[in-house]
């Protein structure tokens, strides 16, 4: 067994062949990874950075350092299964084979990529753009080790453990603060941008494209070296001691950072021990815990959507603080208590229980946790749930929670004859039911064939692209009605987020419209957009509209199958330039023409109303509503864009 001293020396020279040093946070993630391979029960890593940062060569590289996976087939190497973002839920965890069922009459179930991946690596690449549910099934799956199939008429489980790894640009979109703390670990990487580490970053590579071979026997020693300490480190893991000292120690971590749920306290747990486990070490330090929370916490911080992920170094320090005098407090028993029973609280003056000064007071028996951290101020006026607006008919864009469409998930609506949204049941029976006759049946069980077949049309939800269109002008800045509408605007970009949509975000004001936002998943970046939103000036609305048919045309080159809502939040007064009501009028037309829909947030306030706004939203040939109504509190029902 290797000391702590010996392993401090041998283990941060393993390198996979990769400068480590050439991405700040590689030697973070890394170890993050070795601690998943320890123990795959932590739940998965997700990899956090820009464009060309290696996250997908270093999450490969893993595979081959994982134990060789013994079956009923005999020996293999641990397999590396990746999971394309388009990937339907029967692929991910497995469905009824179908073909079984019609040649044998046996009812029998076909693997998915869950079961491939049972004892590796299984890697999604571009996360944030997987359908929410699946990413789901993942996370329970890596958290669970086994997967429970009840579908179709099939009760089946079987086991998948393996290490998951997720990577995503967030500049693509966030993934939402409740998948986010699914995820075991969190890792942000970044490229450095010190000349020589760069230049060694392109030698490598250029090395490695020269010869393959002769690259990988370079560093095939260290592989080898770090595999085996990984499987060392595995059989350590079970005799690692974790007390009650660093048990408190985790406790209060979690609850000065103010996590929810106890999903943080166990993944900090396994974490910590993993590390004991890869030093050598029989028992669960401090510095375990410290570098447990570090790649623990940063994302379970993030509850708002447009709250900025991380974690503050001085932060920890404090609570780490914080955390050891709990432990140490812990420790310090009294002789009247049973072991491990919380220490007594005297009451207060009332004859309570509870701590009259509170339990930030730092000196009253409450602990001293520190407060919450303060989340960012956003932009300013009051915020809300706003009412749905959807766009009309059916699509069949990508998987949101806006508008109708077809899907593969959903209600079926009917059969048809194409297949790949599953099996429609009635439909296949019926289909079947009209042909026994020509088969010769007249008798006995039904005759079915692969002609029969049917598959299901379901109908469900989709993402569109939201395209706003804010009216910052001169007329719209006085009486603070400004402060109402961004308000008014976050509060659709929240619910945009929620309803995974694209947006965009254009401003009119002085004499022309800019595009402060291309349609984008990434709606906090929208928010940090809208804070420094200049105003004033005139209001050259039709500037606004074509703008938006410029964005949404644009947009439909690229992605065809999402539609889009242009959203105008103004007071209709168009201004800036000779007729300029009239042009606007015009504009609106052409918007309508382009079969874009669209939905006029009418903003204008006190007792003389000219019903700009309203003359717009007809010429738009779209919905209507009042600033004051969009509340879905304050007014109950669905707005929809006319077709």
């Amino acid at each position: 067994m290797r000391t702590d001293r010996e392993v401090d020396q041998v283990r941060p020279d393993f390198s996979w062949g990769f400068p480590f040093s050439a991405v700040v946070g590689q030697d973070r993630l890394r170890l993050a990874l070795i601690l998943c391979a320890v123990h795959p029960g932590i739940g998965g890593v997700l990899v956090r950075g820009e464009k060309g940062t290696a996250k997908s060569t270093v999450v490969r590289a893993l595979t081959a350092l994982l134990p060789a996976v013994h079956d009923e087939n005999g020996t293999r190497p641990a397999r590396l299964i990746e999971l394309p973002v388009g990937a339907t839920e029967d692929r991910v965890v497995g469905s009824l084979d179908l073909e079984k069922v019609l040649r044998d009459g046996e009812r029998a179930f076909q693997p998915g990529l869950l079961s491939a991946a049972h004892q590796g690596v299984l890697y999604v690449d571009e996360v944030n753009l997987l359908h929410d549910h699946l990413v789901d099934v993942l996370l329970d799956a890596a958290a669970m080790g086994r997967v429970h199939i009840e579908r179709d008429g099939i009760s089946h489980s079987h086991a998948a453990r393996f290490v998951l790894v997720g990577t995503m640009n967030p500049e693509e979109g966030e993934l939402r603060p409740q998948l986010l703390d699914r995820f075991g670990l969190a890792v942000d990487v970044a490229a450095s941008r010190e000349v020589d580490v760069r230049m060694e970053v392109v030698r490598r590579r250029l090395d490695f494209e020269r010869d393959p071979a002769r690259f990988a026997e370079r560093y095939a020693e260290q592989d080898a070296a770090l595999a085996a300490a990984i499987l060392e480190a595995r059989d350590r893991l079970g005799s690692v001691e974790l007390d009650d000292v660093e048990l408190r120690r985790i406790s209060s971590l979690c609850a000065s950072f103010d996590v929810d749920g106890m999903r943080a306290d166990l993944v900090l747990a396994r974490t910590a021990t993993a590390h004991a486990a890869w030093r050598g070490a029989g028992a669960v330090t401090a510095e375990d815990v410290r570098v447990a929370a570090e790649l623990t916490l940063p994302h379970r911080r993030r509850r708002d959507p447009f709250d900025e992920p991380g974690l503050d170094e001085q932060q920890l320090d404090d609570a780490l603080r914080q955390a050891d005098e709990d432990a140490r407090s812990g420790a310090e028993e009294s002789p009247e208590q049973e072991p491990g029973s919380p220490p007594e609280t005297p009451p207060g003056p009332d004859g309570s229980d509870n701590d009259p000064e509170g339990p930030d007071d730092p000196d009253g028996p409450g602990g001293g946790a520190p407060a919450p951290p303060e989340r960012p101020a956003g932009p300013t006026g009051t915020q809300f749930t706003t009412k749905l607006l959807e766009v009309p008919g059916v699509g069949e864009g990508a998987p949101g929670r806006r508008s109708r469409s077809r899907s593969s998930r959903g209600r079926a609506v009917r059969s048809t004859a194409e297949q790949g949204h599953g099996l429609h049941l009635v439909g296949t029976l019926f289909a079947a039911a009209e042909r026994q006759v020509a088969r010769g049946r007249s008798t006995g069980r039904m005759i079915l064939d692969s002609a029969d077949l049917r598959g299901a049309i379901r109908e469900g939800r989709e993402g569109n692209l939201v395209v706003f269109v804010v009216d910052a002008s001169g007329s719209m800045a006085a009486r603070d009605r400004l402060s109402a509408v961004t308000g008014a605007v976050v509060s659709l970009l929240r619910d945009a987020y929620q309803r995974r949509d694209k947006v965009a975000v254009i401003t009119v004001r002085g004499r022309a419209a800019e595009l402060v936002l291309p349609p984008t998943s990434s709606v906090d970046i929208a928010v940090r957009r809208l804070r420094g939103m200049k105003t004033g000036g005139k209001s050259p609305l039709a500037e606004g509209f074509l703008r938006a048919r410029e964005v949404v045309l644009r947009e439909r080159l690229r992605d065809p199958q999402r539609r889009a809502l242009v959203v105008a939040l103004t007071d209709g007064r168009a201004t800036g330039g000779k007729d300029a009501l009239h042009r606007a009028k015009v504009a609106a037309g052409l918007l309508a023409d382009s079969s874009v829909a669209s939905v006029v947030v009418d903003c204008e306030t006190g007792m003389v109303r000219l019903g700009l706004a309203a003359e717009l939203a007809r010429r738009l040939r779209g919905g209507y509503v009042r600033l004051g109504e969009l509340s879905a509190q304050q007014v109950a029902g669905v707005v929809r864009a006319a077709a």
